[in-house]
């Protein structure tokens, strides 16, 4: 018996009827979604400390915000997306309408991973509703108590004869991609990611991927470590690391490693205290599995910082020199049905760091920081153009020529000077991969442009016979003359038949 079969035979039925089609009926599916994040913030930050123990701050920031914000901004802009686009006509059609036409794909699957198990879901989702599609939403089974929430709760908030969640594993996200949908949108790994775009294939559906990879951090000799420290201490931490656009790798001279050290070391302190393992601005390793896999990447290189690990509390990072105090209970406790929170990470930096060790050959998604020595600006350029194309890429350098040449002569998903992953912040710049670190973008108007397929239209006038009889044979050097000229246009050649 297929469990998915009758859901997505029921949201096919509605799509055909148009139901999802009239701006009215997108904007009251997005105007749910924010009553969904406004009256159910406590149940989705207690969600969020559960399963990865994010701290109110984070869970603001990078999940409720974010995803409030992607709301506001299709609502304010819904129906200036949805007008048809007019183009650019050449002589032989200036009686005629033409017009792109932003139109909904059909049956949309949206599979979203554990990291940020809110944003990573309603982000996408913002704009496949936006788009007028009906939504399949597959959250991961690995955030369970999230996964709770946008299964139980946020159906309500939404027409369910468009909208479902499903739930499973692996097992049951191959049965649900044995279907065809009209668009797939995947955020995950890339090994994953190959098998969503094979099974994609086989129905010729397209797909976004919004994968990962190791993401460069390039360190000029001209910079003020501490200020570089802070920045690159605070976002490779953010989520206990397991962020896809997190700093992976720095790059950088000896001299600069060496002042650069007693800088992350300072940050991490200020940051997070003598005891980060007990510090509530901290994550947690979201489970054994990935915790024993960043537990063998310690073995890498040479430890400055940290390189502790305690199994029982998932907790990878500098250890602590006094008796852990007792923890004091949440402030508040768990919904019902929301189990407790279990570790705690926290950052690890890594020197003497080979290319070929295993710390550099996978994306790290976790709190370790490794530090390979290069001699030159060249070199580091060079080191990051014989590698995989990142989803991101920064340069620090008081030097603005450093940033532009790093800009210049490297490729990515995103990229940032003298920052983190601050560029995500911004709805008017799209967020995706390049190469092995995915395909497609996504938030603000290119989350509507990605679930939509643009039409190109033509209308034209049923007369004019006598005019247009010039195209037809039997063919005249002239009549080849005039239609030549009546095809061009200053902008573009367009397909006159």
């Amino acid at each position: 018996m297929d469990p998915f079969a009758d859901t997505l035979q029921r949201l096919r039925e509605a799509f055909v009827s148009g139901r999802t089609r009239p701006a009215e009926f997108r904007a009251a599916q997005l105007k749910g979604l924010s009553r969904f994040l406004r009256e159910n913030k406590q149940l989705l930050q207690e969600a969020l400390a559960q399963d990865l123990h994010k701290s109110a701050f984070e869970a603001e920031v990078s999940e409720i915000s974010i995803s409030q914000n992607e709301i506001n901004l299709a609502l304010r802009n819904l129906r200036a997306w949805m007008k048809d686009e007019k183009v650019s006509k050449n002589l032989a059609t200036q009686l005629d309408s033409a017009f792109i036409r932003k139109e909904p794909f059909g049956l949309v699957l949206i599979l979203s991973p554990w990291n940020y198990p809110l944003n990573l879901s309603l982000g996408p989702l913002v704009g496949a509703l936006a788009a007028g599609n009906c939504v399949v939403l597959k959250p991961s089974e690995i955030s369970k108590n999230t996964e709770k929430v946008l299964a139980e709760v946020l159906p309500r908030y939404l027409d369910q004869s468009c909208f479902a969640v499903v739930l499973g594993g692996p097992q049951e996200t191959g049965r649900l991609l044995e279907h065809k949908f009209d668009y797939i949108f995947f955020t995950g790994n890339p090994q994953v990611g190959k098998i969503v775009m094979t099974a994609a294939a086989k129905h010729l559906t397209p797909v976004t991927l919004e994968l990962g990879g190791k993401n460069p951090c390039y360190v000029d000799d001209n910079c003020d470590p501490q200020t570089v420290a802070n920045r690159v201490a605070f976002f490779r931490c953010f989520n206990a690391g397991q962020t896809c656009v997190a700093p992976d790798y720095v790059l950088c001279s000896p001299e600069m490693q060496a002042q650069l050290v007693p800088a992350l070391q300072s940050a991490i302190t200020r940051f997070y205290g003598d005891d980060p393992q007990s510090s509530p601005n901290l994550g947690r390793i979201i489970s054994q599995k990935h915790f024993q896999r960043l537990r063998g990447l310690l073995s890498c290189g040479r430890v400055v910082i940290g390189g502790q690990s305690d199994e029982c509390d998932l907790y990878i990072g500098p250890a602590h020199h006094r008796p852990r105090p007792p923890q004091a209970p949440p402030a508040r406790g768990p919904a019902p049905g929301l189990s407790r929170p279990l570790s705690r990470a926290a950052p690890t930096v890594l020197v003497d760091v080979q290319e070929t060790d295993p710390v550099m050959q996978e994306e790290i998604f976790g709190p370790i920081l490794p530090i390979v020595n290069v001699r030159s600006l060249g070199q580091a350029i060079d080191f990051i153009n014989r590698r995989e194309k990142p989803l991101a890429l920064y340069a620090f350098s008081n030097s603005s020529q450093v940033v532009k040449r790093v800009l210049a002569q490297t490729s990515s998903g995103g990229f940032c000077g003298n920052d983190g992953f601050m560029h995500l912040t911004l709805a008017s710049l799209p967020f995706g991969g390049v190469g092995s670190s995915g395909m497609g973008n996504y938030h603000g108007k290119f989350s509507f442009d990605t679930f939509s397929h643009h039409r190109a239209c033509l209308l034209r006038r049923p007369g004019l016979e006598k005019i247009y009889a010039i195209r037809y044979p039997p063919h005249t050097p002239r009549n080849l003359r005039v239609l030549l000229m009546a095809m061009e246009t200053r902008s573009c050649s367009c397909t006159l038949l």
